[in-house]
């Protein structure tokens, strides 16, 4: 790892020895159950708060360094945040309401960002164990990917650096209806959502003034989950999905496509996406995740290298003119697409995991990689999470980034990152 200086690299000494303190002096707690802890309360409420320092090495003439940093000479960010996210649940009788907040600020070489908002808030009734109906803002996970879920029609985008992090739900209603049966068909479970797009409603879910039907038909087959899944309506083009060991959605894709002219065209498509995941846990204690993506809906490599060229020319006409006009353009097409998370075709995700060590209580190391099978671009993540005092987690990560010019991971913003987190659960 390089250090931009001195101050630099005592800092993160620093950070590193108190990462491990805890983990070298045990922090074991003697193990006690209380029934009461798992009866079902009339209220419930938890949460944690955090706050976390990062520090990247900023990948200069980079596509995305150009694009963020176009006039900013730093060659390093240092970034301090701090997070709250509060869930809770109340009960009486047949009606529930649910509840997830959360709000955080970040301050950093380039200024000072914060945000608050409601992730969920829905009540919920269940007239019977059978039937239950939901309205409000929740969050939805359908399909079975750890990384990625290319059936979840009305999640939001997992970032797959941090796939179990709560995500911003949509207002929604929903009417879920369940039947047990005898094997083989062990289980059914119908699920019907009515997802509206209006003005201060779900605008960031498609186009507006639109009223949109999802479905989900959960299948216990043979001890094996399966879902069927679809989304209709105007906001997002139709889409059909199936999961079960393996994701697939057929849809009829919109992307926005650089032309060679270096205009933007609204392109229809109709791609296949599919995704293939195993989840092992060996007999030493070992979780491994692996995961292969297929992307229909993304760009190929010379799409990709499209984009990037454009913007390097773009970078270059600013620092010769200082005119921002192709930025703000190139800008403009990181925004409608180019800019997401893993924009590519082809990607394979890894995680492996052991819990305790070498007999190492409440330690648990990590290595993740996420690599563009297109370019052959890719991230390595290794990190360490301890979590031996009650209620305190500590995780520290370092990611690597590499790859060739004009390549996904080799035209990202940073090198390489280091993070360390400490997050409060209650």
């Amino acid at each position: 790892m390089r250090c931009a200086s001195p101050r630099s690299c005592q800092g993160i000494s620093l950070l590193l020895a108190a990462f491990f303190l805890p983990v070298l002096c045990g922090a074991g707690e003697d193990f006690s159950f209380d029934i009461e802890e798992i009866e079902k309360k009339t209220f419930a409420w938890g949460g944690f708060a955090e706050i976390k320092w990062e520090h990247m090495d900023i990948n200069q003439d980079s596509s995305f360094s150009l694009l963020n940093l176009a006039d900013d000479a730093s060659t390093t960010i240092d970034r301090f945040s701090g997070s709250l996210q509060l869930d809770g649940r109340y009960s009486r009788n047949t009606f529930t309401l649910n509840w997830l907040l959360k709000a955080a600020g970040q301050q950093d070489n380039l200024g000072w960002i914060d945000f608050a908002d409601v992730y969920e808030a829905y009540g919920s009734i269940k007239p019977s164990a059978s039937v239950t109906a939901n309205l409000g803002k929740k969050s939805y996970k359908w399909g079975k990917g750890y990384a990625w879920n290319p059936v979840g029609f009305i999640n939001r985008r997992k970032d797959p650096n941090n796939p179990d992090e709560s995500l911003e739900g949509y207002i929604t209603l929903e009417a879920d209806l369940i039947k047990s049966h005898t094997r083989p068909l062990q289980t059914t479970a119908l699920t019907a959502v009515l997802l509206p797009v209006w003005d201060g409603v779900n605008e960031d879910f498609g186009e507006p003034d639109q009223l949109n039907l999802a479905g989900k038909l959960y299948l216990l087959l043979l001890d094996t989950d399966i879902d069927l899944l679809f989304l209709t309506g105007k906001s997002r083009s139709t889409s059909f999905g199936l999961d079960f060991s393996k994701n697939l959605a057929t849809t009829d894709h919109e992307k926005w496509l650089l032309q060679e002219d270096n205009t933007l065209l609204l392109t229809p498509e109709n791609r296949l996406s599919w995704l293939l995941g195993l989840r092992y846990l060996s007999a030493s204690n070992i979780t491994s995740i692996i995961e292969y993506y297929h992307n229909g809906g993304g760009y190929s490599e010379e799409e990709m290298n499209r984009f990037y060229r454009f913007t390097k020319e773009a970078g270059k006409d600013f620092k010769q003119t200082a005119s921002g006009f192709f930025l703000d353009q190139a800008r403009e097409m990181s925004l409608k697409g180019y800019g997401r998370p893993q924009p590519g075709r082809n990607y394979l995700y890894a995680r492996f995991s052991q819990k305790e060590p070498f007999n190492i209580l409440y330690f648990t190391p990590a290595l993740s990689a996420i690599i563009n099978l297109d370019d052959k671009s890719y991230t390595l993540t290794p990190e360490l999470a301890y979590n031996g005092y009650t209620n305190w987690e500590i995780r520290l990560r370092f990611s690597y980034l590499n790859g060739k010019p004009l390549s996904e991971y080799g035209e990202k913003l940073n090198s390489n990152k280091v993070e360390l987190r400490l997050r409060y659960f209650f």
